[in-house]
């Protein structure tokens, strides 16, 4: 994602606070990469992204918020939808298929998770959120682990 940001001249900014988090690493990074792409699409050149991780009691936030084109509030929330683009003029070569989404929402959830966005309008950006807990109650069929720490084959 770095690369594709400085290839478009848009500043990707990265935070992180806290420890370690129980999750299914490659999952995670599907979350994020999906955030991350979605936020890149839509932000012009010159413009910004940020991510940041931060734990707070027992979750760990990943927000991942631009200062691109913006959401109107009908389209909130529906974001989440399979298949819902928010502006279905755009071509395919601009546009998603409408389901990166849908998969973060999908995927935060099997997590145990929450997804939100917040979005002031056209021209204001726009911020997701993936919520997830930091430690697993029950490992769901021995799929989670530690991120940071390699998982075995």
């Amino acid at each position: 994602v770095a690369d594709r940001c400085t290839a478009k001249n848009v500043t990707l900014t990265t935070r992180a606070t806290g420890g370690r988090l129980w999750a299914d690493r490659q999952r995670l990074m599907q979350v994020l990469g999906n955030l991350l792409d979605n936020a890149l699409r839509h932000t012009p050149a010159g413009g910004h992204v940020t991510l940041t991780a931060a734990r707070t009691g027992a979750e760990v936030a990943f927000t991942v918020a631009d200062d691109g084109e913006g959401i109107t509030p009908e389209h909130l929330p529906h974001l989440f939808e399979r298949f819902y683009r928010a502006d279905y003029a755009r071509d395919r070569g601009r546009g998603g298929s409408g389901i990166g989404l849908a998969i973060v929402k999908a995927l935060t959830e099997a997590h145990g998770g929450h997804v939100s966005v917040t979005s002031r309008g056209p021209g204001h950006g726009t911020t997701f959120t993936a919520t997830v807990p930091a430690s697993a109650k029950t490992t769901p069929r021995g799929e989670g682990q530690p991120a940071g720490v390699p998982t075995s084959s």
